[in-house]
């Protein structure tokens, strides 16, 4: 029965008068035995009971007992009936707010002192924009490295020069097959947006080339640090770091090779940008934004054919290696002497030291003058070769090279030079 209570039931009992007929002192024996069956009896098919799975007959009546109790009024849905339309939404005579209070419970009594209630309209004026939080976030661009169906410009060849059924693939010069669709197939470009940044004011984009075996969430966002290499330096930068081949041992540059496909990969990007902003209307200061090029290790070649061949020569005004010559020295030399304006750093190990002294020696022996340590401030036209010592391993090179994260360095020094902010500061020619 529900809502019984058992004890309650046995404490009536208790107290209940005798019947007269039967006076208590008169039979004591016979009421004992009485009250030990009353207790005990009961508390047996309990017992019996314990330990077994239920009756089927028992789940019967009970199904039934259910039933019969829905019949006569007592179902879920009886005693928590739905409300009615007409319960939820005013009649023709009377307004929603009108109805509303009238089915609002009382509130109760607690406070006795008077209360300000907020207007529905507010009192303050809020700002037009609220404060933008730092952003980084994966794209995907058309013009970034791959997919890539042109040619190998050094053989002239396909650069997708291994087939397997339907399977494409390409053999790298140390003569292991990576496939496209597992290596040379993420077109995503990883963008970082400091929430400091301003477009409005003389800014910069960054982008970094990464080297083999990378990808851009594990190696360049996590473990290299860029992004927040970028927000620690305080530079209104921005930073666009383009997938290359996808943890694989191969620098192939990809669309990078392709005349004017840096100058496609910058312009595409200022849409993007001024997006993820929150200003379309910035599109056009990101056009026109002068660029840094940071390229590491095995991003040395999308650097070097971006500086060559890229269509936006003009708008790069400094370039950034980390132990990264292993080669193409002539493109670097060239943009060297061609371009005054900017700067060009180098830091290197004892892995790609005899490249970088090559490089030296051709740029001194044009007349160019090189500095060999990162002391002194850094000017439109500087050239600085820096030799890491014993013990900096190439794998954390990018945050740790002469100094903690080299990255954010360079852009210290960068903006600390006021001829190179003033540089960044001013539209970029026309590109070439």
């Amino acid at each position: 029965m529900v809502g019984a209570d058992p004890k309650f039931q046995i404490i009536h009992r208790a107290d209940r008068p005798l019947s007269p007929v039967t006076p208590r002192r008169a039979q004591p024996g016979r009421w004992s035995w009485v009250a030990v069956a009353t207790l005990f009896v009961p508390l047996s098919f309990v017992l019996v009971q314990c330990g077994k799975a239920p009756n089927a007959g028992m789940l019967a009546a009970n199904s039934q007992a259910a039933t019969s109790q829905a019949a006569a009024g007592d179902s879920f849905e009886e005693r928590f009936p739905k409300p009615q339309f007409a319960d939820r939404f005013p009649t023709a005579s009377e307004s929603l707010i009108q109805r509303q209070v009238a089915l609002a419970p009382p509130p109760p009594k607690v406070r006795t002192e008077r209360i300000k209630v907020a207007s529905l309209n507010p009192a303050l004026t809020l700002p037009k924009q609220t404060e933008r939080e730092e952003l980084t976030t994966l794209v995907s661009m058309k013009s970034s490295a791959f997919p890539y169906y042109g040619t190998n410009p050094r053989s002239e060849a396909p650069f997708l020069n291994i087939s397997k059924g339907e399977r494409k693939g390409h053999r790298s010069y140390g003569g292991r097959v990576y496939w496209q669709d597992e290596t040379y197939n993420d077109s995503r470009v990883l963008v970082h947006v400091p929430e400091t940044f301003d477009a409005r004011k003389p800014g910069v984009i960054v982008v970094f080339f990464h080297g083999n075996g990378a990808t851009l969430e594990r190696d360049v966002r996590d473990r290299q640090m860029v992004p927040q290499q970028i927000s620690d330096s305080g530079v209104n930068a921005v930073l666009l770091a383009p997938q290359l081949a996808v943890n694989a041992a191969d620098s192939s540059a990809g669309k990078f090779w392709q005349p004017g496909g840096f100058k496609r990969f910058l312009d595409e990007s200022a849409s993007h940008l001024a997006r993820l902003t929150g200003d379309p209307t910035s599109a056009q200061a990101f056009a026109n934004m002068p660029v840094v090029i940071v390229g590491y290790s095995g991003g040395f070649l999308p650097t070097a054919w971006s500086l060559e061949v890229g269509g936006a020569t003009s708008r790069v005004r400094g370039v950034f290696l980390l132990d990264a010559v292993y080669g193409e020295l002539d493109k670097f030399a060239g943009w060297i002497e061609k371009n005054r304006s900017g700067f060009f750093v180098s830091s290197y190990t004892r892995y790609t030291k005899p490249r970088d002294r090559e490089l030296i020696e051709r740029l001194r022996d044009k007349g160019i003058t090189v500095t060999e340590n990162m002391d002194g401030p850094l000017r439109p036209g500087s050239v600085v070769f820096v030799q890491t010592p014993n013990g900096i391993t190439h794998r954390d090179y990018v945050t740790q090279a002469w100094t903690e994260h080299p990255v954010r360095e360079v852009l210290v020094k960068m903006a600390a030079s006021p001829a190179l902010t003033r540089l960044a500061s001013a539209p970029s020619q026309a590109s070439r």
